[in-house]
C-alpha cells in the first residue's frame, strides 16, 4: 500500500505551514479531508523509484568504493587550499589548490 502525505488547512482552506505526516491508505480508497477533527489535504509527491538513471543509483554508482573498483581516481576538496585522493590508486596523494 502506498503512503500518502497530508498538511493540515485552516479556515480559508489553505496550508498552515505546519509539519505534514504520513498515512498508508489503499489507492482505492478516496482522499482524507479531515484527520484529528481538522481540515487536509493531500500533498502530490514525486514517486521514488530506484531504477537505472535514477539519483538513488547514481549515488552508489558513485561511491568511492565503486570508482575505485572501476579503476578511477576521485580527489575531494579538504581543508583550505588543498584536494585530498578518496578513491584511486593513481596520481598524487594530494593536490594544492593554489598552484
Amino acid at each position: 500500500m502506498p503512503i500518502y502525505v497530508y498538511q493540515y488547512l485552516n479556515e480559508q482552506g489553505e496550508p498552515t505551514g505546519e509539519p505534514t505526516f504520513e498515512i498508508i491508505q489503499q489507492m482505492s480508497e478516496d482522499a482524507l479531508t479531515e484527520h484529528e477533527g481538522r481540515p487536509v489535504e493531500r500533498v502530490i509527491q514525486p514517486p521514488n523509484i530506484a531504477g537505472k538513471w535514477s539519483d538513488m543509483k547514481g549515488k552508489s554508482q558513485l561511491s568511492n568504493e565503486n570508482l575505485d573498483r572501476l579503476g578511477f581516481t576521485k580527489y575531494e576538496k579538504r581543508g583550505d587550499g588543498y584536494m585530498e585522493r578518496t578513491a584511486g590508486k593513481e596520481g598524487p596523494k594530494s593536490i594544492s589548490l593554489d598552484d
